[in-house]
């Protein structure tokens, strides 16, 4: 079966940086690039919504490219572009991405980083998560988001790996 996955922000990279078991193909099947530089398939600023798109993605794939997208503090921004993915990917569909680590030297000491995304940031996405209001100091962004994710897990290292599911 093949997977159309969208690639965010490679430049010209075609790699596959993220396996796991539900997306444990080692290479790309059916792939789209888009970025604002290199040679992409397709040319287009990820601060810019909405993606042009129509079709629908099985997969997502960023790697160290969300951090130089929106403002810090920007939630608008943040669940606008969230709900982008949302509406490019099919039912299932998985975003798998990468960040540099909130606390790490690479979090603002790149001088294009607009935000830092900590792994608790995702939860954010998830419609359990807001079980807790009135219990922790986190705030409601409910009426800012159009389809909640499945968080699958994240895990840190040199850079901060996430999985979401449609």
């Amino acid at each position: 079966m093949s997977m159309r996955t969208l690639l965010l922000g490679a430049g010209n990279s075609r790699e596959k940086r993220i396996v796991h078991e539900l997306t444990p193909d080692k290479e790309f099947d059916e792939l789209v690039t888009l970025d604002i530089c290199g040679s992409p398939d397709v040319l287009h600023n990820l601060d810019d919504l909405p993606y042009p798109f129509d079709e629908e993605f099985d997969e997502i794939h960023a790697y160290e490219v969300l951090e130089h997208c929106g403002t810090q503090g920007d939630e608008n921004f943040f669940f606008a572009q969230f709900n982008e993915f949302y509406r490019i990917l099919k039912p299932g569909g998985l975003f798998c991405g990468s960040v540099p680590n909130y606390d790490g030297i690479w979090a603002f000491g790149d001088p294009g980083h607009k935000r830092v995304l900590p792994p608790t940031v995702f939860d954010f996405l998830t419609e359990g998560f807001y079980d807790q209001l009135g219990k922790n100091p986190c705030a409601d962004y409910r009426h800012l988001i159009k389809g909640y994710w499945k968080n699958i897990g994240y895990q840190e290292e040199a850079v901060t790996l996430f999985m979401l599911q449609k």
